[in-house]
């Protein structure tokens, strides 16, 4: 048996190996990657964060790093208290100078929808910069617990992801199967357009038993002509618009009887910050568009379902 010495100087040697891989757990860094595969590393959970996307503040706050933005640009409004966060510019295009004045430790970005000019300026003045693209209702998920990792929130980051995926789930449950609607989305009148199959809009249109129209359009949010909607003649016309007005654009479209969604009525709308921004909120705005989309089956003949 292990003489008493030797035991005590085994049980030191442990506590001091236990103390010694908390310390090293304490200080290893941060590392995730972002949607662009890019690895961001942080020595520690950021504190000062600066969003670029209205999108992207809504993720940081549902992660739980809302105390954590120190900055935001144009239409960062939900929640409530992200409306007091000092603006940096539009996300179209975001001021460098602003940004850095604020001392961020972490800069989160928007591919497809900040100034790529910008983005690059960010990462020559070397800040930490993680960029979303979501594409996919998981990506809204792992983005959640991305963010979470980085500011320190990871607990509070899976709990809203679970959530996030609980919902998704059960609204692809109760409408995947349902027949197919045909959809137009339309994200803006002047100039006309709209999404295609590779933009989340278009997942919640599947999400809902529809099909998207354009989908097979290469662009991400492509400018349309009239006549290509007229050819498309989808059975419903969905419209964003700004924020919970109500676009009369949308009504526009009965200037065009001939179309399917026009001669039966089904001009829908969702409010755009429901569908538009990629965050939990999304499937608000899915489960009102697959309950418009209940009601269009429910109108249309036998025969055509």
């Amino acid at each position: 048996m292990m003489g008493t010495a030797r035991l005590m100087r085994a049980q030191r040697w442990a506590g001091a190996l236990f103390v010694w891989l908390l310390a090293a757990a304490a200080q290893a860094d941060i590392v995730v990657r972002d949607d662009g595969g890019n690895e961001v590393r942080l020595a520690q959970p950021a504190r000062r964060i600066v969003s670029l996307a209205p999108h992207a503040t809504e993720l940081l706050f549902a992660s739980g790093a809302g105390g954590a933005v120190v900055g935001a640009v144009q239409w960062s409004d939900y929640p409530p208290e992200a409306k007091a966060i000092p603006r940096v510019g539009s996300y179209v295009s975001p001021d460098p100078e602003r940004i850095l004045a604020l001392a961020p430790d972490l800069v989160v970005g928007w591919a497809s929808g900040n100034d790529p000019r910008v983005l690059a300026q960010l990462r020559e003045l070397k800040l930490v910069l993680y960029v979303t693209e979501i594409r996919t209702f998981e990506q809204v998920a792992t983005n959640l617990e991305r963010l979470g990792a980085l500011a320190g929130t990871a607990a509070q980051a899976q709990r809203a992801a679970a959530a996030f995926r609980d919902r998704w789930r059960r609204l692809e449950s109760r409408y995947g199967g349902a027949p197919r609607v045909s959809v137009f989305y339309q994200i803006w009148d002047r100039p006309l357009m709209s999404v295609n199959g590779e933009h989340l809009i278009s997942r919640v249109i599947e999400l809902c038993g529809g099909s998207n129209v354009v989908a097979s359009v290469p662009t991400l949010t492509p400018i349309l002509n009239v006549e290509s909607v007229l050819l498309a003649n989808p059975q419903v016309i969905v419209a964003g618009g700004m924020g919970e007005a109500y676009p009369q654009w949308l009504e526009g479209w009965r200037r065009w009887p001939q179309i399917e969604a026009v001669k039966q009525g089904n001009l829908v709308f969702v409010p755009s910050d429901l569908l538009q921004r990629a965050t939990p909120r999304i499937l608000e705005g899915a489960e009102r568009l697959c309950q418009a989309l209940e009601a269009v089956r429910a109108r249309r003949p036998q025969a055509r379902r």
